[in-house]
């Protein structure tokens, strides 16, 4: 009878760990594929086209061929992977124009990150060149902490740090390190 009474704790016992085992194995598969899924977007979108409006009227148009949506993260923003171009138009309706290889939005503070071949050309024709531009949307700022190269019709000037009003006619370049003046001279 002693006998009996070991092989049946030791068979309860064997089973009561093969279960735990195997239940472990599924959970832990579970925690692995959470870990994925949170590091996929939860939304893909192609030819993006998103448009920013206060009080009805527009102030910036986004478009993009793809936008990835990671709303889901604790600081939620979406990911223009393809390039972006971005339109910010003033009081007047008139449209100055960025574009850029990489953006990011950043839901919470409603910031643009623009990153990679910046481009900017305003009403005016000018033109701003830089490796990484930032557009606050709640303070209709534009501006960069990374080398720029700012081109209009009488000069070239480059810097170190940029900031702009939203329409590009109150604007300052940080950290001058060179400015070139070009000739009007139209008779060569």
């Amino acid at each position: 009878m002693k006998r009996k009474t070991s092989y049946s704790l030791l068979n309860i016992v064997t089973a009561f760990a093969v279960t735990m085992f195997f239940s472990c194995k599924n959970n832990f598969k579970e925690v692995q594929q959470i870990g994925v899924l949170q590091n996929e977007p939860i939304g893909i979108a192609k030819d993006m086209n998103l448009k920013y409006t206060d009080s009805g009227r527009l102030k910036a148009n986004l478009i993009s061929p793809k936008m990835l949506d990671f709303s889901n993260r604790d600081f939620s923003y979406n990911e223009f992977p393809e390039g972006v171009t971005l339109y910010l138009f003033d009081e007047n309706d008139k449209k100055s124009t960025i574009v850029a290889d990489y953006g990011v939005v950043y839901n919470n503070t409603d910031l643009i990150d623009l990153r990679g071949n910046v481009r900017i050309t305003t009403e005016t024709k000018d033109s701003i060149f830089a490796e990484q531009l930032f557009y606050d949307q709640k303070r209709d700022w534009v501006f960069s902490n990374k080398p720029i190269k700012y081109v209009s019709p009488t000069k070239i000037v480059t810097g170190n740090a940029f900031d702009s009003n939203r329409d590009f006619t109150s604007y300052g370049i940080s950290e001058v390190t060179s400015t070139v003046y070009l000739d009007d001279d139209s008779s060569l």
